[in-house]
């Protein structure tokens, strides 16, 4: 294969808007330049990118392609590391799919990514949607990719588009084609009622799962996505359940003598770690979802919970009172081998191990405010990344780089309680952005990428 240089036009733009970042420039046959960003710094100037309403065949499919433009563009736009430019600027509208764009008119708005795309009708009923990357000061296109769906699927194709393009960019997975389980509050705060939602992760499709009858607590995915496992007072007596998302029905993982609570999937998917509490002591247990065969994972006469798998399965992140306050212990996935990993000042609780397994992600009580931060596995290199009044619950975006968690303003005095609502924050504790829901809303877990 032969090599050709970046064009120097494009090294001096991205010295001038990529201040801080680690830039990868691979050496590559021109139709195949690619500029690659290291995310884990954080960016000081958004990318500009033009991102142009899709064509299409009639009205309405134009009207579509305006709307998957849209979301498109909401996506990358949440990441931090774009900044799509308005489509009143351009001096090109909605460029052809069988023509190359008119480069000289996306350098005059100084957009050195462009994004448009086609919709059509297929045979078969479906929409084909079709898009094209380009890279406007190297003239060379980066993707093209074409996808076939039912009308009514067009969003999720556009969640789809938006992690081709952020990968394309950065070098890394999108987390945009992705779902968001977590407890709609309503009502007093001597009277809350708690229910399962769905949602896609910027907000849209959203649905309750349950009528708010039982108190609700922490959701949490399958790797599959088609069922969930969370904590019910259904009747009474605290239990943990799977419900299956495609039919709604639910059942209990099984009848245990105490109460069960804080339950996590394993890697795939054929067991769940939880905490039980029997007779005033509570300990970690595993159980096999097809036997049902339970297993006693720790023994000791301290509160030990919130376990939490790391990504291959080894090992289990948890949190104990058993050295005198709540800190992080990290074991073997049988039990064995416990040590402590977290020494800061503060209490930890709610860890949970990053997809990529490079991480820890933890809720930390220090100073009468609460903190969302990350650690190492073996818990040096800690990181706080929001704090306030009432933050906790992290969960992970799947590709490892984003956290979701709620934060809970403090009661307003009047009466009228407290304000909780779900956010996300980028690994450099930047980029905070609140994300929609009809209510408050607690206890979010961020699902894998659609299958």
């Amino acid at each position: 294969m032969t090599t050709a240089p970046i064009s120097a036009a494009l090294r001096s733009f991205s010295a001038r808007i990529l201040a801080g970042m680690v830039l990868v420039l691979a050496l590559l046959s021109p139709a195949a330049a690619e500029l690659r960003i290291d995310i884990t710094r954080g960016v000081v100037e958004p990318l500009p990118i033009a991102i142009v309403p899709f064509e299409g065949g009639n009205a309405q499919m134009s009207a579509t392609g305006e709307e998957m433009a849209s979301v498109i563009s909401a996506d990358l736009e949440r990441s931090g590391l774009f900044r799509p430019l308005d489509p009143r600027s351009f001096l090109q509208q909605r460029p052809s799919m069988d023509a190359l764009p008119r480069f000289a008119d996306w350098r005059v708005l100084n957009a050195p990514a462009l994004v448009y795309g086609r919709i059509v009708a297929a045979d078969d009923g479906r929409l084909k949607v079709e898009f094209r990357l380009w890279d406007v000061f190297a003239e060379q296109q980066l993707a093209g990719l074409a996808y076939f769906t039912a009308p009514s699927n067009w969003r999720r194709i556009a969640h789809i588009i938006a992690d081709a393009i952020y990968k394309r960019m950065t070098g890394e997975d999108g987390y945009f084609d992705t779902r968001i389980v977590y407890v709609a509050e309503s009502g007093p705060a001597n009277k809350r009622v708690k229910r399962l939602a769905l949602m896609d992760q910027d907000g849209a499709n959203h649905r309750f799962l349950s009528d708010g009858a039982s108190l609700v607590l922490t959701p949490r995915f399958s790797p599959s996505q088609q069922e969930i496992t969370y904590l019910s007072f259904a009747g009474g007596v605290p239990r943990v359940f799977i419900r299956d998302l495609d039919s709604n029905r639910q059942g209990a993982v099984g009848d245990f003598p105490g109460m069960t609570f804080s339950p996590r999937y394993s890697p795939e998917g054929e067991r769940l770690v939880l905490s039980l509490a029997v007779d005033g002591n509570t300990e970690i247990y595993s159980v096999d979802l097809r036997t049902r065969a339970t297993r006693r994972l720790t023994n000791n006469a301290a509160i030990d919970t919130s376990p939490s798998y790391a990504p291959d399965g080894r090992q289990i992140v948890f949190n104990s009172d058993r050295g005198g306050s709540q800190q992080l212990y990290v074991m073997d996935a049988d039990g064995g081998n416990v040590r402590r990993i977290s020494y800061g000042q503060g209490r930890y609780f709610t860890p949970v191990w990053s997809p990529r397994g490079d991480l820890i992600a933890f809720t930390k009580i220090l100073g009468g405010k609460f903190h969302i931060g990350v650690m190492n596995p073996d818990g040096s290199g800690e990181r706080i990344l929001a704090e306030g009044f009432h933050v906790e619950g992290p969960t992970w975006a799947p590709n490892g780089r984003v956290l979701m968690f709620f934060r809970k303003d403090a009661n307003d005095g009047g009466g009228g309680g407290s304000r909780s609502r779900l956010y996300t924050v980028d690994l450099s504790g930047h980029n905070e952005r609140e994300v929609p829901t009809p209510q408050d809303a607690s206890d979010p877990a961020w699902s894998p990428i659609h299958p």
